[in-house]
């Protein structure tokens, strides 16, 4: 294995600042004091690995349904993020299920990779739990990344991550989460051996690592000529991170747990939301840091924490270290590199550019035809066409999302809704299980506004102007209001409180949709999105309608 940092040096103290708990809401990321407050991002940056190559750290996260797929972030410091691309333009390589005519995989498809750089290229392995075991390549993490190969064909696979040895030769670690046909038991975790192009797996190796509850998120790693193989897996208090010690790949191993979870004495919750699965990366300094998600999902999805790891004989523990030690949650720390500048996802989009923002994912794959950036320069153009069950927005193919932030922000986007057709709905959305949206629907030439929720409608003015402005108001209790605009300025309230959801393994979702459930036939032109949201001492959302 290339080996892009030293081998562990054990630490003269911690260093750590911990709190007692979360933070408020609103206060995350990078901090004035030169310390940052987790999660460093509140959003749903899910199944995270992260490594470093050279000065940077780059990251990636599961993207499910959504296309592009397998969203690629890049870093200074592992504390501000900014989206650098995805490494799968059409997830229809994975099958057809995924696409706008089919739309059958929420809660499935791109589920948790693992990248490498290796030979001077990155790589990603990932797994589909219908389909099977993935992988590409690029010589640069912006791409262009080769088309999926399929490294494993099958039903019942996840969390998959290669290694390669200082020999040279490949491997690929991966859970068996269906029952085993002999055994019966599930999440065996296997050790496969790659072909040399890392492309498919040599049938003559099949080793089982390790068997419990839950036992997956498998990262292969080398250090000081002990292999090391870090998962997760659930314990009676919830999910917690272990790791396997050797001095062969296929053991005999120490088994140890690496951190806590906490549950509330009374009601049994499990507190600090289980920071469990993600890539365990050092700093030029000699620092050692896990880059995790929060496993426990809420509204804005499993947002992303970043925990010091500290040494202690051999074995890495993350967060503070307790009396036991093993690891506690720790809230706020030092920054990592510090002196970098305040960078988040982007969010924003005023349409100018020739292709969609890395910000953007469509709901499935897109019909490529029934959208377009340059049919109207600075516009995004978005034809209607039939959704696969009338009426449904989470059937409705080419809806434009992105993630919400898990603090007080405000979406609003401006339309033109001059050309609709009859039967036609378009706005802005907020979706998880359910959705509730706020737009303008035409019947018999009018235009009325709409605030649709799950599917029941209620029926505002007609709107007889060409333009208006939706707009969306994010709480950090996790609820949203809705208002619209004629004139840009001045919002009016419409429509119900809603209240945003965890559900499929992921967090609410804001979109910007248009359908016709007559047919294909109008379209909207979409001017400007602008999504503000509290947080990092830098950011605060604009003067706009609050409830």
């Amino acid at each position: 294995m290339t080996l892009l940092a030293s081998s562990p040096v054990e630490p003269q103290a911690d260093t750590l600042t911990n709190l007692n708990g979360p933070h408020a809401p609103n206060s995350w990321g990078a901090q004035p004091d030169g310390t940052f407050h987790n999660p460093v991002l509140p959003a749903d940056y899910s199944d995270v690995d992260c490594i470093r190559v050279a000065d940077e750290y780059y990251a990636i996260s599961s993207t499910f349904q959504y296309s592009p797929g397998m969203v690629i972030l890049r870093s200074k410091d592992l504390v501000n993020w900014h989206i650098v691309g995805h490494a799968i333009s059409d997830i229809t390589q994975i099958g057809p299920d995924l696409n706008w005519d089919k739309m059958n995989r929420y809660g499935r498809g791109v589920w948790a990779g693992s990248l490498r750089h290796h030979a001077g290229r990155f790589w990603i392995y990932f797994g589909t739990p219908e389909e099977g075991y993935f992988m590409t390549s690029a010589p640069r993490a912006e791409g262009p990344w080769e088309p999926l190969t399929c490294v494993m064909r099958g039903a019942g696979w996840d969390d998959c991550c290669p290694f390669w040895d200082d020999d040279g030769q490949g491997y690929l670690v991966g859970t068996q989460f269906a029952p085993d046909p002999e055994t019966g038991k599930k999440y065996n975790i296997h050790l496969f051996k790659l072909t040399p192009d890392g492309k498919a797996l040599m049938s003559d190796f099949d080793e089982i690592l390790y068997q419990s509850q839950g036992s997956e998120a498998s990262k292969l790693y080398k250090w000081n000529g002990l292999y090391h193989h870090f998962f997760s897996e659930v314990k009676p208090e919830g999910r917690v991170t272990m790791m396997r010690r050797s001095t062969t790949l296929t053991g005999p191993a120490e088994v140890r747990q690496l951190n806590h979870v906490k549950q509330h004495p009374s009601t049994g919750e499990i507190g600090d939301r289980e920071p469990n699965q993600g890539g365990i990366v050092q700093t030029p300094d000699g620092r050692w840091w896990f880059v995790t998600h929060q496993g426990s999902g809420n509204w804005e999805g499993r947002p992303l924490c970043v925990l010091p790891v500290t040494w202690r004989d051999g074995w890495p523990i993350f967060g503070e270290v307790g009396a036991d030690g093993i690891g506690n949650m720790v809230w706020q720390d030092t920054l990592p590199v510090p002196g970098q500048p305040r960078t988040v996802p982007q969010s924003s989009d005023n349409f100018q550019d020739s292709e969609l923002g890395p910000q953007w994912e469509w709901n499935y794959q897109p019909r490529v035809e029934k959208w377009s950036l340059s049919v109207r320069p600075g516009w995004l153009r978005l034809h209607a066409f039939a959704p696969i069950q009338r009426g449904n927005l989470l059937k409705a193919g080419n809806t434009l999302t992105q993630r919400v932030f898990g603090c007080n922000g405000v979406a609003t986007v401006k339309l033109d809704i001059s050309q609709m057709a009859n039967g036609q709905a378009a706005g802005l959305c907020q979706y998880g299980g359910r959705y509730a949206w706020l737009g303008v629907v035409q019947e018999g030439g009018v235009r009325w506004l709409t605030y649709n929720f799950n599917g029941t409608a209620t029926r505002g003015p007609a709107i007889e102007g060409a333009l208006m402005w939706l707009q969306t108001s994010i709480s950090s209790n996790g609820s949203a209001t809705w208002a619209y605009s004629l004139d840009g300025r001045t919002f009016t309230p419409f429509g119900e409180r809603y209240g945003l959801e965890w559900v499929n393994y992921r967090g609410n979702r804001l979109g910007i949709f248009t359908y016709n459930d007559d047919g294909e036939a109008g379209f909207v032109d979409v001017d400007e999105f602008q999504y503000d949201f509290e947080g990092p001492h830098s950011c605060s959302p604009h003067q706009s309608h609050r409830s």
